[in-house]
């Protein structure tokens, strides 16, 4: 009787830490991805052009240091949410996390480049509308499986709406 539990406690300390291990490299595998994300869109982002420099910007257009500030914090959030949803959710829901991330982090690079190297206000109007579903979609995959880390993307919802709204006034300042 005492070795059968000593391989019952032997094999769920062995379960413990494949467990332990999958949320570690889930971890590192969102974090990538939101890093990766975040150097795509920084590299296309451009704001040393003649062609920013002239756009007809609104008082309300927020100071250079603002954007990498925020980005900053917010991509944090972002790897921090997503990989504490995927390890509270079971194999279907980390596949929905998964696919609404992947969509969403597509969708967050892609701004820049239609915006900065397309030199499309418009275009990149309509991305950032499909960012704004997309995080929507995101906040409810990650907050069915865990309230918390649903809660902290609300800044990122914030903060593209308000990106929203500036890319709007940008495209219809200068079409």
């Amino acid at each position: 009787m005492a070795n059968a539990q000593r391989d019952f406690d032997r094999r769920r300390a062995a379960v413990a830490r494949t467990q332990k291990a999958r949320r570690r490299w889930r971890g590192v595998v969102v974090t990538g991805a939101v890093a990766a994300t975040a150097v795509a869109g920084s590299i296309g982002t451009s704001t040393d052009t003649a062609w920013f420099r002239n756009l007809d910007k609104p008082r309300w257009y927020p100071p250079a240091v603002a954007f990498p500030t925020a980005w900053t914090v917010l991509y944090a959030l972002i790897a921090w949410a997503a990989t504490r949803g995927l390890n509270r959710a079971d194999r279907r829901g980390r596949r929905r996390i998964a696919a609404h991330l992947a969509a969403n982090l597509g969708l967050n690079a892609a701004w820049s480049w239609t915006f900065f190297r397309a030199r499309r206000p418009g275009l990149s109007l309509g991305t950032i509308l499909a960012l704004d579903a997309s995080n929507v979609a995101l906040v409810r995959a990650v907050g069915r499986h865990d309230a918390t880390a649903g809660a902290a993307l609300v800044p990122y919802v914030g903060w593209t709406a308000f990106a929203t709204a500036l890319t709007e006034e940008l495209w219809y300042r200068n079409r």
